[in-house]
């Protein structure tokens, strides 16, 4: 498990800017020499297994690829699953009670961009929430992430430097990295 990643694709597939077929990024995240690579949804969410053949880090290097191969730019954040599991077990907002697809994990760049998202926790966001643990940020919108005025505040702010997930999609994420099989994965799960 130490060596299985998951890549979020920034603002793929919304509305109609950065069209990108789940079966291109599979194939472009495998032809980098990953293995096992599964996407969920639509949106560019990838899981991999690093063999560590590459020096150069995996959101760095699908990044580029996305860019040179499909003609999409758009910013990656990658990290192992251990960190996925630290994410979702450090998160302060959530509650059973809690509706999963208005709670958001804010998946940053770099300690640099968690640090101006601790920041903009420290505002009035009304009835929305920011918080920030170690490795993520947390926000609850009990109105939709449309609706208040935290979900583009932070992507104003921390542009290609941040991207949001639900948090059913983090945890299907992570189920799908823990009960992973060993041969090659070919659909996208749902």
């Amino acid at each position: 498990m130490a060596d299985d990643w998951i890549a979020l694709l920034r603002g793929i597939n919304v509305g109609t800017a950065k069209r990108v077929a789940m079966a291109d990024l599979r194939a472009v995240v495998a032809g980098l020499g990953y293995e096992n690579v599964a996407t969920l949804l639509n949106s560019g969410n990838v899981v991999f297994h690093d063999p560590g053949r590459s020096k150069t880090p995996p959101a760095t290097a699908i990044e580029q690829a996305v860019a040179a191969t499909l003609g999409v730019k758009s910013a990656v954040i990658a990290f192992p699953a251990d960190t996925l599991d630290a994410i979702l077990r450090d998160n302060p907002l959530a509650k059973p009670s809690r509706d999963p697809s208005r709670l958001l994990v804010a998946a940053v760049k770099n300690a640099a961009t968690l640090a101006r998202l601790a920041a903009l926790a420290q505002q009035d966001w009304g009835r929305d929430q920011l918080t920030c643990g170690p490795d993520a940020g947390y926000a609850w919108c009990p109105d939709g992430i449309s609706k208040g005025l935290l979900f583009a505040g932070v992507n104003k702010a921390l542009g290609d430097g941040v991207t949001m997930r639900n948090w059913t999609t983090m945890l299907k994420l992570q189920k799908m990295i823990s009960t992973k099989d060993q041969g090659p994965r070919a659909k996208d799960k749902g």
